[in-house]
C-alpha cells in the first residue's frame, strides 16, 4: 500500500511538479477502500495497525511568521522533522523511528499555501538518524531506501554532498517554491497576467546561486517562461515600485508582434498581478538587488 501511495501521489502532482488539497488527498483508494495518506489534525500519521508512520506533515508558516515548530535544514544538509511533544515514547514518535529501523519510505506533506490548505508532496524521503537531545529525527529525500542507508553514521557529510545539496533544492526547495508563489499569485503572470499554470514558472528576484536567493515566496514572482527567460536575461526589469523596465536597446528595435506587445508594450507599466497578502509580495530590497543587475546590464548594452 505505501508503494502505491507513492506511485499514486506522483501521478497526481505530476511528479512531484503540482500542489495538492486536502480533499486531493483524501482520494487516495487501495484494494477497493479508501486510505487515508494525512492525519486529520496532527503532523505524523500512523494508520491503524501499522507498525511504522506512513506520512508527516510541516504547515504552511507565512512569510515573516514563526512556524509552529521549527524544523529546518541541518548543517549537513539533512532536513529535520521535531517529535510530536516532547515524549520519546509518543506514539507518533514511535511510528517514525520504526520507518527508520526499517528503512521505509515516507511520504513528506509541505504545506506551501493555506484558505485552502495545499501541499507540496515530497515522496519518498527516508529518515537516516535521530537525534533526541534535540527531539528531532533526520531525513532526506533520496531515490531509494538502499542510497539512503548504505552510509554509515560517520558518513553524513558525504550524505549531503550527493544528495542534499543536490536533491533538496531540486526535489524539495524548488517545486515547493514554485507552488508556494504560484498559489500566491492564483496562478496568473505578475507581468502580462496569463494565467495558465502550465505556461508560469515561479522566478527568483534574487536568483538562487545567489546566497541571498531563498527559495521563498517573497522572493519570487510568478512569470509566465516568455517572461521569465527576459526577466532572468536582464531584458526586463521590474522597479522596486513594481514598475516594468524594458532594456532601451529593445524598445529602438523592430521585429514582430511578440516583440511590439509582449516586451516593448509593457515598458513603464505597474506590474498586473501581485498577492492580496502584502507580505507575500516580493521584498523590496530583494527588488533593489535585481533591479541594480539590471540597470548595470542596460548600461553595457
Amino acid at each position: 500500500m505505501r508503494e502505491a501511495a507513492i506511485e499514486w501521489l506522483q501521478l497526481r502532482t505530476d511528479g512531484g511538479n503540482e500542489p495538492l488539497t486536502r480533499d486531493d488527498i483524501l482520494d487516495f483508494h487501495f484494494a477497493d477502500e479508501t486510505v487515508r495518506l494525512q492525519a486529520p489534525m496532527q503532523g505524523i500519521w500512523k494508520p491503524r495497525g501499522y507498525q511504522a508512520a506512513l506520512s508527516f506533515r510541516t504547515a504552511y508558516t507565512k512569510p515573516g511568521e514563526k512556524p509552529p515548530y521549527e524544523d529546518a535544514t541541518g548543517s549537513d544538509g539533512l532536513f529535520r522533522y521535531k517529535w510530536r511533544g516532547t515524549d520519546p515514547n509518543h506514539p507518533e514518535n514511535v511510528g517514525l523511528r520504526a520507518a527508520m529501523k526499517l528503512r521505509l519510505p515516507l511520504i513528506w506533506f509541505l504545506g506551501v499555501a493555506m484558505s485552502p490548505a495545499r501541499y507540496q508532496v515530497i515522496a519518498p524521503v527516508y529518515i537516516v538518524g535521530e537525534e533526541p537531545e534535540k527531539q528531532q529525527f533526520a531525513f532526506t529525500a533520496a531515490e531509494d531506501a538502499a542510497t539512503a542507508f548504505e552510509l554509515s553514521e560517520s558518513a553524513h557529510e558525504v550524505v549531503a554532498r550527493r544528495y542534499l545539496q543536490r536533491m533538496a533544492k531540486a526535489r524539495v526547495h524548488q517545486p515547493a517554491f514554485r507552488s508556494m508563489v504560484l498559489s500566491a499569485y492564483e496562478n496568473r503572470c505578475a507581468i502580462c497576467n496569463l494565467g495558465h499554470s502550465g505556461l508560469l514558472d515561479a522566478a527568483h528576484v534574487v536568483p538562487d546561486r545567489d546566497e541571498r536567493g531563498i527559495a521563498a515566496v517573497d522572493n519570487g514572482l510568478a512569470m509566465c517562461k516568455i517572461h521569465h527567460a527576459a526577466f532572468d536575461g536582464n531584458f526586463l526589469g521590474v522597479h522596486p515600485d513594481f514598475v516594468v523596465h524594458v532594456r532601451h536597446d529593445l524598445l529602438e528595435e523592430v521585429d514582430g508582434p511578440m516583440l511590439k506587445h509582449g516586451l516593448q508594450a509593457l515598458h513603464g507599466r505597474k506590474l498586473m498581478k501581485l498577492p492580496l497578502q502584502r507580505k507575500e509580495r516580493p521584498k523590496r530590497e530583494f527588488l533593489e538587488i535585481k533591479f541594480d543587475e539590471f540597470q548595470k546590464a542596460t548600461l553595457r548594452r
